[in-house]
């Protein structure tokens, strides 16, 4: 191991106590295969298995509050008749050595699960043939936010480590932050303070859950999308904003969604520093964050860490690698797999719906011929 590959080894302690063996996190990935009821399917557990032996934590697919704010074979955490399935998950992960950290959503006007598009505002997204959403009215914005309370109730009690708030990648609480989505003019939108409500009540209402039902360390963090590409939309003084208010709710973690953590923000008015950077001189010193993007071997894991962020998260480096942790700790480089063919998905232990995905987005994967 060198003096770089140490930086990834230390144990580290969240704020809540939880211990986690090293820095290194498994992101949450979407895998489609659950069943069709959102219960864990064997192939999931299975999946889990192969990439949790390793890793200090890992953060689950994201699983629904609410059945109308899934995807389909997305997992679920909506009845508590799901509770042993999710207790599969956790226990399959927690078995290996990493912590189990549930990422719950609502996926909002991405839904495809059902017919009701639900979001902020009757926005669509940007993209070709993107259904027209229903507009969300405050009843119903306040039984989402109960739904998440309930979801954290329901990961305490299937043995989880923690929840994870999904912020990012264009979900319901994305939605409700980026003023592209959100054109309301209730206390739910229209200011940059008011954007944040929806989010910061999801945050109030799972910290008060789990604080009645956990009675051991259990983490609650976030993940933030800092900018979106849309005008208007989210930039980075706003996501700074939202995250400097988060940190003061007493959170666990703040995890960024980052393509690739070395790109600095869109505008170029930051002096060349990159987004992760820019968070960890912000907020660094108040609550830990989570670097992710664009990380395929040590050296990007140990620049990751280098920025002062104390933990990294790695999502597609272990589906090509589901060993790279306990290959970098024995210093075996030349071995960590880059590349994957058309041949690869048994030998990866990735469920065939998750394969189908990953093969029919062009360009995430570095597919090569066999």
């Amino acid at each position: 191991m060198t003096h770089n590959d140490s930086l990834l080894f230390e144990p580290y302690r969240l704020p809540n106590g939880l211990r986690l063996d090293n820095r290194i996190v498994m992101a949450p990935m979407t895998h489609l295969s659950s069943r069709t009821d959102g219960v864990a399917s064997d192939d999931e557990l299975a999946y889990y298995a192969r990439r949790a032996d390793g890793p200090g934590m890992v953060i689950t697919a994201a699983t629904w509050v609410l059945p109308d704010g899934g995807l389909p074979g997305g997992p679920g955490a909506d009845t508590d008749d799901k509770i042993p399935g999710l207790a599969r998950v956790a226990e399959t992960i927690r078995q290996r050595g990493a912590k189990a950290i549930l990422q719950l959503f609502h996926s909002g006007r991405q839904s495809t699960r059902t017919g009701d598009l639900v979001a902020p505002s009757a926005v669509p997204e940007s993209r070709p043939d993107a259904g027209v959403p229903r507009a969300l009215d405050e009843g119903e914005i306040a039984a989402i936010v109960r739904a998440f309370g309930a979801a954290a109730r329901r990961a305490v009690a299937a043995g989880f480590d923690g929840v994870e708030i999904h912020g990012a990648n264009g979900n319901l609480t994305h939605q409700f932050f980026s003023p592209h989505a959100n054109r309301r003019e209730d206390r739910y939108g229209g200011s940059l303070e008011r954007r944040m409500t929806f989010g910061l009540e999801v945050v109030d209402e799972v910290l008060r859950v789990v604080r009645e039902t956990a009675d051991r360390p259990f983490a609650v963090g976030f993940r933030l999308s800092p900018e979106e590409r849309e005008s208007p939309g989210i930039v980075m003084e706003d996501a700074l904003a939202f995250a400097e208010t988060l940190a003061g709710r007493g959170l666990d973690y703040l995890h960024l969604s980052l393509t690739d953590f070395r790109n600095p923000p869109r505008n170029g008015e930051w002096g060349g520093r990159s987004r992760l950077v820019l968070f960890q001189e912000r907020l660094g010193n108040r609550i830990p964050i989570i670097g992710v993007g664009a990380i395929a071997t040590a050296e990007d894991a140990a620049q990751a860490r280098k920025t002062g962020a104390p933990l990294v998260a790695l999502g597609r480096e272990l589906l090509l690698e589901p060993d790279w942790t306990r290959k970098v700790r024995e210093g075996r480089y030349a071995d960590i797999r880059t590349t994957l063919t058309a041949n690869d998905r048994e030998r990866l232990v990735i469920p065939e719906p998750m394969w189908g995905l990953l093969r029919g987005t062009p360009g995430w994967l570095p597919f090569v011929e066999s």
